[in-house]
């Protein structure tokens, strides 16, 4: 059987030898996990959404809709697996079966659907914090969740191996400075979705809202509004300070903490391209 490569996670995978490798394995993945699970598999999701994984319609041997879900190597999304398990679809899709070493996980179909990006914007800020504060917990020990601070690290020797191509090293440099800073905070650490915005939640019958795509890391609350808020880039150009406050407020965070990690995320966040709009828009959270 012939299966579809979206071409948005063909361009993921040719950054890496690693990834290529995973994708060019992919269909031989895709058919063990089929027959494992006895699924039927619909046409595999393309677009600009689909970069980091091969996601199908699945539907089971008892005639009930699933989500086949294969994720590239991922250093971000590494617990995808244990975070769903974790959560068991509070707030998130729950998970029905998953294979650690393939990276492979069917997942609760949400129909219709929808994603919330399509509701008006300050409305996203009320279900985005809601869904967050349903995901914080503190994980039991032990567990296999590293600390946020691994992920800054990781950002940071990205970013400074791209120092050539800096168009304003002194805003990547404070923040540079100020992920080294956040991350070694000593701040309560709950589990973080780190990747929740309004293009990660879908409707369902089960629930109003759903999230989707978690990537789990144990840190500070604050960071967590972050990513949605880097998605209202409209709003934090004309409203920087209002927007992030109302975030802030919404998810019952110091409002200093989500100032700072947006500006850090802003101006030192790995990137392809350094002359962009985020230099901009970290100028004006600063």
């Amino acid at each position: 059987m012939t299966f579809l490569i979206p071409q948005q996670l063909a361009a993921s995978c040719a950054s890496s030898r690693e990834r290529s490798e995973w994708l060019n394995g992919l269909g031989t993945t895709i058919g063990t996990v089929r027959s494992k699970w006895s699924l039927s598999l619909g046409a595999p999701f393309d677009g600009d959404d689909v970069s980091c994984s091969w996601v199908a319609p699945a539907t089971r041997v008892d005639g009930s809709l699933a989500i086949l879900k294969i994720g590239m190597p991922h250093m971000e999304a590494e617990h995808e697996i244990d975070a769903l398990r974790l959560l068991d679809g509070d707030p998130t899709a729950r998970l029905l079966e998953a294979d650690h070493d393939l990276n492979a996980m069917l997942i609760e179909r949400c129909e219709p659907g929808s994603k919330l990006r399509e509701m008006f914007q300050p409305d996203q800020d009320v279900i985005i914090a809601e869904l967050l504060k349903r995901f914080w917990r503190v994980p039991a020990e032990p567990h296999p969740f590293r600390p946020l601070s691994v992920m800054i690290d990781y950002w940071m020797k990205q970013t400074r191996r791209d120092e050539p191509r800096w168009h304003d090293k002194a805003l990547v440099t404070a923040g540079l400075d100020l992920f080294e800073e956040l991350s070694l905070g000593s701040l309560a650490s709950v589990l973080l979705a780190t990747d929740l915005h309004a293009g990660n939640v879908l409707s369902s019958e089960r629930e109003p809202w759903i999230v989707i795509d978690p990537k789990p890391f144990v840190g500070e609350r604050a960071f967590d509004a972050t990513q949605h808020l880097l998605n209202c880039r409209a709003r934090l150009r004309i409203e920087p300070f209002e927007t992030m406050r109302r975030m802030s407020d919404l998810l019952e965070v110091d409002y200093d903490r989500v100032r700072a990690w947006t500006f850090a995320r802003l101006a030192a966040e790995p990137r392809d391209n350094w002359d962009d709009e985020a230099t901009e828009l970290a100028k004006k959270v600063a």
